[in-house]
């Protein structure tokens, strides 16, 4: 399912139109339908991060460097394979002079 909302998202970047009939295809189906609106906030935070190091001019490498950590480890992460800690997340943030901020609603 992670490389699915992956998959979207690059599709997005790409050519929205086809994106969107593409997603409106994928989530007639309820079972497909029910894990992507489970995946919601974490497809949202994955989108946030490929979105602030692409305005920033980043590649996966540099955002590694820059949080002392290896690409693989922000690949794992965009594409919905890891899951990172509080402090992984804010060091991206601090990365990109942002601030984390995590909530229950």
């Amino acid at each position: 399912m992670y490389n699915l909302c992956y998959y979207l998202y690059i599709m997005y970047i790409y050519n929205m139109q086809k994106y969107k009939d593409f997603k409106k295809e994928l989530l007639k189906d309820p079972e497909v339908k029910k894990e992507y609106d489970l995946l919601g906030p974490e497809f949202a935070a994955i989108s946030q991060l490929i979105e602030l190091r692409i305005k920033h001019k980043l590649t996966q490498s540099q955002l590694a460097e820059k949080i002392q950590t290896k690409q693989p480890a922000i690949s794992r992460l965009e594409e919905g394979f890891s899951n990172p800690t509080v402090r992984f997340l804010s060091r991206i943030a601090q990365a990109f002079n942002k601030k984390l901020i995590i909530s229950f609603k």
